[in-house]
C-alpha cells in the first residue's frame, strides 16, 4: 500500500491545507481492524468533517438514512418506513426554488450500494481510498488541478454544486472534479465561504503528488514573471 502519510504531508504542505484530506473507500463489507461509527449524524458529508478532524472509521448503510439526498447519491435505499423522505425532501427543495425536479435524474450516483464506507484522514487511511477529498482555498487547490493535468489525468471542467455528495460518484466516473459545495454541506461540515472541494480518484493520487513539486515551482516563477510584467506594462 502507498505511504499515504508521506503523500498527505507532501500535498498538505504544498497546497497550504488547513484541513486534512479525507480518504473515502466504498466496500462490500466492513473492513477488519477499523472502528465502526457510533452515533448519529445528519448527513453523509458530516462524516467528512469527522475524518478531516482526525477520526478513522467505517459506516454502514443505515448510518446514512438521515440524509435522503445523500442516500440517493450513494445508492443506499431507505427502509420502507422512511422511503417517502426522498420525495418529501425533493418537494421541499423544489417548492422553495432551490432545485428543479428535472435536474434529479442527472445527479451522479454510485453504481452499487456499498456494504460499508470507510472515512479517514488520508495519512491514516487503513485501506486504499477510492476518492480523496481536498478542502481549501481556490488559489491553492488550483495547483492540485494543474498537477493532475500535467500528469495526464482527466479533469472534469464544469463546477459541481448541489448536492455536494455527488462529487464522490462523479470522481469515480469522470476523474477529478471541483465542487463549490452546497448550503447543507457548508452547515454540516463548517466549510468556509472561501473554500471549495476537489475530489480526486484514489488511483491517481500518487501520479498527481509526483507532479505537484514541479507545478508549485513553476507557479512561483510565473508569479514573479507576471508581477514584473504588471509593473512594466501598467500605465495609468
Amino acid at each position: 500500500m502507498i505511504d499515504y502519510h508521506s503523500v498527505e504531508h507532501r500535498l498538505s504542505e504544498a497546497l497550504g491545507l488547513g484541513r486534512r484530506p479525507v480518504a473515502v473507500t466504498f466496500l462490500d463489507a466492513p473492513p477488519a481492524g477499523v472502528a465502526r461509527f457510533a452515533g448519529s449524524e445528519p448527513s453523509g458529508c458530516s462524516f467528512w468533517r469527522l475524518a478531516a478532524a482526525g477520526r478513522a472509521f467505517y459506516t454502514v448503510p443505515s448510518d446514512h438514512y438521515n440524509c435522503a439526498i445523500g442516500s440517493h447519491t450513494h445508492a443506499i435505499p431507505l427502509p420502507a418506513e422512511r422511503a417517502q423522505e426522498l420525495e418529501q425532501t425533493l418537494s421541499f427543495m423544489t417548492g422553495i426554488g432551490y432545485i428543479k425536479m428535472e435536474e434529479v435524474p442527472g445527479i451522479p450516483r454510485l453504481s452499487a450500494t456499498p456494504g460499508a464506507v470507510v472515512y479517514a484522514p488520508l495519512g491514516d487511511s487503513p485501506v486504499d481510498p477510492d476518492v480523496v477529498l481536498f478542502i481549501g482555498r481556490p488559489g491553492r487547490l488550483m495547483l492540485l488541478q494543474e498537477a493532475a493535468q500535467r500528469a495526464g489525468i482527466g479533469v472534469s471542467a464544469p463546477f459541481l454544486g448541489r448536492p455536494t455528495c455527488m462529487a464522490l460518484p462523479a470522481a469515480l466516473t469522470q476523474g477529478i472534479v471541483v465542487s463549490t459545495g452546497c448550503i447543507g454541506n457548508r452547515v454540516y461540515t463548517g466549510l468556509g465561504e472561501d473554500e471549495l472541494y476537489v475530489a480526486v480518484p484514489g488511483k491517481d493520487l500518487a501520479r498527481i503528488s509526483d507532479q505537484l513539486r514541479t507545478i508549485v515551482a513553476a507557479n512561483a516563477t510565473l508569479s514573479e514573471y507576471h508581477q514584473g510584467r504588471q509593473q512594466a506594462l501598467t500605465r495609468e
